[in-house]
């Protein structure tokens, strides 16, 4: 296997895993399949990796940028978390008004490519989560300097994401289906899913281990790490 190839395998790996618990980006692709249907969703995905590559690419080149924004990225927490309470809000409006088929906030006007790349935006939890497995491909020399390492690297991430993306976005649906069309039961999920994840970004943030503790201690998401690759 070609050095380009292994590390796109690996971004593609590392991505898709990462895109498999539950998440607010993740939860609201699933939800537009299932009030919107499948292309708007599909374009939801499409905007969130896009923000995530973009994310990506500054970890392998300007990290110590990143690092001296730590009010930038302590206001997008708490405008991440805001976010989330207001689609968990919605969720549950849509959940006890059985007229209401969608969640108001991300069955909008806008186009869905513009909203998961906004959403995806301001959520910096990324940021650690791709600065911490690039440090590992890097000292187990898998991943090296270089414009192709780097581009197939990102490929494989946007490939991996949308890939995981789509096991929610199909499954939402096939789940409606085995629940009778049971939209209003899913509303409650999301709901608090949408809800727990909120009050856990929140209790993170107040004890401070959030996204900016955790680029400011790299060495600990990097141990943490790197007995996954082993």
């Amino acid at each position: 296997m070609t050095p380009v190839l292994k590390i796109m395998l690996w971004g593609f790996l590392i991505s898709f895993l990462g895109s498999l618990p539950l998440g607010t980006l993740n939860i609201a692709a699933m939800q537009i399949g299932i009030s919107d249907g499948i292309v708007p969703a599909l374009w939801f995905s499409a905007g969130s990796l896009s923000a995530e590559i973009v994310y990506v690419r500054i970890s392998l080149v300007a990290m110590d940028w990143v690092r001296k924004q730590e009010k930038l990225l302590k206001a997008l927490e708490w405008l991440t978390v805001v976010i989330v309470l207001a689609l968990a809000v919605s969720s549950f409006w849509a959940a006890l008004h059985p007229k209401v088929e969608k969640n108001v906030l991300l069955s909008n006007g806008m186009h869905r490519y513009l909203l998961g790349l906004l959403m995806s935006a301001v959520n910096p939890v990324q940021i650690p989560f791709w600065f911490g497995w690039s440090a590992v491909l890097f000292t187990k020399n898998i991943l090296k300097p270089g414009l192709w390492n780097y581009n197939s690297y990102i490929l494989g991430i946007g490939a991996g994401t949308f890939a995981g993306n789509c096991v929610f976005i199909f499954g939402g649906r096939m789940l409606v289906r085995y629940l009778n069309n049971g939209q209003h039961l899913l509303h409650w999920i999301i709901g608090f899913v949408f809800l727990a994840t909120a009050l856990i970004q929140l209790y993170k943030i107040i004890r401070k281990k959030d996204a900016v503790h955790q680029i400011e201690h790299p060495e600990d998401t990097v141990q943490k790490l790197k007995k996954h690759i082993h």
